[in-house]
């Protein structure tokens, strides 16, 4: 079954997973948090405080959101406070996913605000 319309990701996106290779299961890690964190948050409307929209980009459409509680067997003992940020865009009325951003909090700090309007500004 399928949960999304559309289901994408950006060049970088790619670029950024090769270089977590070290989380072996982030690709599995990934298609379950899109099979249950985010169904359950735009399909159902379970909010878990562990995805919100990023707030002061000034983007009306898409809607960007963060995700930071993503569960990375990898980071064995962790759970959903593995450290991993997702960073995505949704297109609600097409029902469309787009993976922007992936990574590891100790890596950097903060989402790639740079890149997020190079795609989605205006």
């Amino acid at each position: 079954m399928k949960i999304f319309n559309k289901i994408e990701r950006l060049d970088e996106f790619d670029k950024d997973i090769k270089k977590l290779r070290r989380f072996r299961t982030l690709e599995e890690d990934l298609e379950n948090f899109t099979n249950t964190g985010l169904k359950a948050y735009h399909k159902i409307g379970k909010d878990y405080k562990g995805i919100s929209q990023i707030p002061g980009l000034r983007i009306k459409y898409p809607k960007i959101y963060k995700a930071t509680k993503f569960t990375c067997r990898s980071l064995k003992g962790r759970g959903v406070r593995s450290g991993i940020r997702v960073i995505y865009a949704y297109y609600e009325d097409i029902d469309k996913i787009e993976f922007i951003e992936i990574y590891y909090k100790g890596d950097k700090d903060t989402e790639d605000r740079e890149r997020i309007k190079r795609h989605y500004g205006s």
